[in-house]
């Protein structure tokens, strides 16, 4: 069976159990999706299911992404990714919704970060700085000396520096569901999500228990 959707992160909030206990929800309009393509292991060598995910106006998609979703009759959609599954149950069309989810059930979130822009090395990497005194005028959140002279004379690739911060792949592991709203379209997960609001979400079956 199919554990997987594309969602659209709406924000945090908390919800409270009959104890009265709060717990902090990260909520994710999931779906509905909809199956664009089945891959088989006789034609592509392996099994998976492409969905597709949010509505939009045909001219804003490709005449290559519209002939893949018009040739079986598929309203436009923004976004399509794909889930790997061990034996595709699911048709060209079918509709997907949280329903996939109960609660209780843990997920992995995929999604992208937020961009912070270029940062220095501190906030970046967490490097310590340097003393506050004893001579230190400037050099306080300088990152210090990152090689050596003769040997080897440079510096090595992959060095942690200054540089743009954030906008990276991210996943958020083993989150509990806490909260399903089938009419909504709504799923709340215990935890924080990366990315900002509105932005694009994918939630699958978690790996680690």
């Amino acid at each position: 069976m199919l554990k997987g959707l594309i969602g659209k992160k709406i924000g945090m909030t908390q919800i409270f159990d009959d104890q009265g206990v709060a717990y902090p929800v990260t909520l994710i309009e999931a779906g509905p999706c909809y199956v664009t393509q089945v891959r088989k292991p006789e034609k592509e060598g392996y099994s998976a299911v492409q969905l597709g995910f949010g509505e939009v106006h045909p001219r804003r998609l490709s005449n290559g992404e519209l002939g893949h979703l018009n040739a079986n009759k598929i309203p436009p959609m923004r976004f399509l990714r794909e889930f790997r599954i061990k034996t595709p149950e699911l048709n060209i069309g079918d509709k997907v919704t949280v329903e996939v989810f109960a609660v209780g059930e843990r997920v992995d979130v995929v999604g992208v970060s937020k961009g912070k822009g270029f940062a220095g090395v501190i906030k970046r990497h967490h490097f310590n700085g340097m003393n506050a005194t004893h001579g230190t005028s400037d050099r306080n959140r300088a990152p210090g000396s990152n090689s050596s002279g003769t040997t080897p004379g440079r510096v090595y690739r992959g060095s942690r520096r200054s540089g743009h911060m954030g906008m990276d792949r991210v996943t958020s592991q083993n989150l509990k569901v806490v909260m399903v709203d089938a009419e909504r379209n709504l799923i709340a997960l215990h935890g924080a999500v990366p990315g900002g609001k509105g932005s694009l979400v994918v939630l699958k079956e978690t790996r680690k228990q």
